[in-house]
């Protein structure tokens, strides 16, 4: 399998998608390929939209992405594809449409056999077991949790180190504490902003200025940077 699991699209004060635009193509190489977009975590704005607001960023390093949402069969349209890109928003928005469509299994089939699949945010959420450490609000109801499982550890994208002065409720941190009392047998990676990680090889790797943090029940929790060895959590 080839992963490029992103923690954010926008790093503040910058354009969209400006940061991450040359790891996704140094991940999918020079060769022209038909890179299929699933659009299908955008809630207040049109799928039309955000396949053109992926387009006119990654344009600029020589990439075109089509949106699934343009094709007749979605299934096909997958099978079909060169690569697959998932873009964020809202996770359980994500995971409904995905399953209404039937289409979680091919899409496993397909990475599993070698297409690349990238994704930011809850399009990197739901590489993972489950979609349980997304953040997002569950504004809609998916037939169950269950999500790609390309990788065996959960990731919580935005990894956030402290709450707002003025919020007084559980920090990030401590929701995942949560997580891995309740799922004791699961590492969880808080995956800081501007932070991701890829898998190819047969080795996972972190990219980024910032470390990430790896939790799981009766251990220390760790503070890995892209120096460190990642390979223990596949």
């Amino acid at each position: 399998m080839r992963l490029l699991l992103i923690s954010n699209s926008t790093n503040p004060g910058e354009p969209y998608l400006d940061y991450p635009k040359h790891n996704i193509k140094n991940f999918l190489g020079d060769k022209p390929l038909n890179c299929l977009f699933i659009p299908y975590a955008a809630v207040t704005f049109s799928f039309d939209e955000y396949e053109e607001k992926v387009n006119n960023r990654l344009a600029e390093v020589g990439l075109k992405v089509t949106g699934i949402h343009r094709y007749d069969n979605p299934l096909e349209a997958v099978e079909k594809a060169e690569a697959i890109i998932v873009g964020g928003g809202n996770t359980w928005q994500l995971v409904k449409m995905l399953q209404e469509n039937k289409l979680m299994e091919t899409i496993v089939k397909k990475v599993k056999a070698g297409t690349p699949y990238v994704g930011w945010s809850a399009g990197s959420n739901i590489a993972c077991p489950t979609l349980k450490t997304t953040n997002d609000m569950p504004i809609v109801e998916p037939l169950e949790f269950k999500t790609l499982q390309l990788i065996p550890f959960q990731i919580n994208p935005h990894y956030l180190d402290e709450s707002n002065e003025n919020h007084g409720g559980e920090t990030r941190e401590v929701r995942i504490i949560e997580f891995i009392h309740a799922n004791k047998e699961m590492y969880v990676v808080g995956l800081r902003e501007g932070c991701m990680l890829v898998y190819e090889n047969d080795n996972l790797k972190l990219i980024g200025s910032r470390s990430a943090r790896v939790f799981h029940y009766g251990k220390e929790t760790l503070e890995l940077t892209e120096k460190d060895d990642f390979n223990f959590l596949i």
